[in-house]
């Protein structure tokens, strides 16, 4: 009988050894680190001349050709780009590329971390086209990267690159589906660390078209709201500029939209872009020229399926033609951007705007701005802003900012570079030692 309880008192105690044992392992911390991914700015390319701006002189980059880890700091806010593509390691505060042929066009882009996907909404494959597709592999391996083409003519056949590692790969517009008018061109790596940019250019002859950069989306959506776009006004008061929308339904079912443009005097629906019909798979564009006295201009666009689209506005700059691509904007965030030495003009969308904002001067004073309204509310960084920082936002509210030179006009959206990310620690265990 002592024997039986002793073994039992033996059990109880084995298990309870066993229980403080899992709950000591299931219960135990984990650690973190965090980190920004290094961003990739694009290349200049021949003729262009291309300033990037930095949060401070002493953000670190490397060219992307590079193979040594060494990185040198910019030693500048405002940095000249050569003709080769970069890595920076931006900690945060999204660089900002401001490409230009002089005399011609000017266009903006941001830099930007490794992409599942990058759809782009502009450029043209026809005998005015100039542009140039650049995928950029910043990883340690070659890349494989499906290039999807869609135009007015229908989906194209894919198209399949290897980009070497470290190296970007430059690809004619008009290579990609030759003669055809309207583009929306989608990147997908199957492998590699990928990032894409477009140059879209236009000519005749000697003569230049105009040209911009165009931003990528990263997925289709049925709601789409393109948050920036200018419109010039004649000395007589008649709206001059004229607006293209190009949208894409890629699914396999053909689709309606409608879209609704805001401006600070209210919203009204243009007829030409009251429940139209596209078709799948194919591009389609509308043209609207709406007479109001506006200069910005923001457009909602609510579809059945999802889409992309962008628009392009016709403008003159110094006595030439420009024009530029306003492209849909993800939901405003808190975000950090950086702005040496350009004097962005930011626009505000939604319903109800309420945005806390702050700008760090080149001198490294601090001046904070709460913007608030309905619909449209547009805002103009001082000169001298080397950062625009968003610390907090209302919900549903979209931020694209125009940006102007004696080249030309050009857009970004207010979005991130890349996410901060999170990775798990290893962390050491004795039972791996002790079986």
């Amino acid at each position: 009988m002592i024997k039986i309880r002793s073994l039992r008192y033996i059990a109880v105690l084995a298990i309870c050894f066993l229980s403080a044992s899992l709950f000591n392992v299931t219960t135990k911390s984990r650690n973190y680190s965090e980190s920004f991914p290094a961003l990739v700015c694009p290349p200049s390319l021949e003729g262009l001349s291309s300033q990037l701006s930095v949060a401070n002189s002493q953000v670190k980059y490397q060219g992307l050709t590079n193979r040594s880890t060494k990185m040198t700091s910019f030693r500048t806010t405002r940095f000249a780009l050569t003709n080769g593509a970069i890595v920076v390691n931006a900690e945060g505060i999204t660089p900002v590329v401001w490409e230009s042929r002089p005399g011609n066009w000017s266009g903006g882009a941001l830099c930007a971390g490794p992409q599942i996907s990058q759809w782009f909404v502009g450029g043209s494959a026809n005998v005015t086209s100039r542009g140039h597709l650049i995928v950029a592999n910043s990883g340690l391996s070659d890349a494989i990267v499906d290039i999807q083409v869609y135009s007015e003519k229908g989906k194209q056949p894919l198209k399949s690159i290897t980009v070497k590692s470290r190296s970007f790969n430059l690809i004619s517009l008009d290579s990609l589906a030759p003669g055809d008018q309207a583009l929306v061109v989608k990147v997908a790596p199957r492998s590699g660390r990928i990032n894409s940019f477009m140059v879209d250019e236009k000519g005749a002859g000697l003569r230049s078209l105009g040209g911009d950069l165009v931003n990528p989306y990263a997925a289709p959506s049925k709601d789409v709201t393109i948050p920036a776009i200018p419109n010039q006004i004649q000395k007589n008061g008649k709206n001059s500029s004229a607006h293209t929308l190009r949208i894409l339904n890629p699914g396999s079912f053909d689709s309606d939209f409608t879209a609704e443009v805001l401006t600070s005097n209210g919203r009204f629906i243009p007829v030409e872009l009251n429940t139209q019909s596209i078709p799948a798979g194919k591009v389609s564009e509308f043209k609207f020229s709406p007479e109001i006295s506006a200069k910005v201009l923001a457009v909602h666009i609510k579809s059945q399926t999802p889409i992309v689209a962008a628009i392009s506005t016709s403008v003159t700059v110094g006595g030439h033609s420009d024009f530029l691509w306003s492209t849909g904007a993800p939901k405003l965030d808190a975000i950090s951007l950086a702005i040496a030495g350009l004097t962005p003009v930011v626009v505000f969308a939604g319903d109800s705007i309420s945005v806390q904002l702050t700008v760090t001067m080149n001198n490294g004073k601090k001046y904070s701005r709460h913007i608030k309204g309905t619909d449209i509310v547009t805002w103009k960084a001082p000169a001298n802003s080397r950062i625009l920082t968003i610390d907090s936002t209302g919900k549903n509210t979209y931020a694209g900012a125009i940006i102007s030179s004696v080249n030309g006009y050009g857009y970004i959206p207010l979005q991130a570079g890349s996410d901060l990310a999170r990775v798990e620690e290893p962390s050491s265990n004795i039972r791996v030692l002790i079986p």
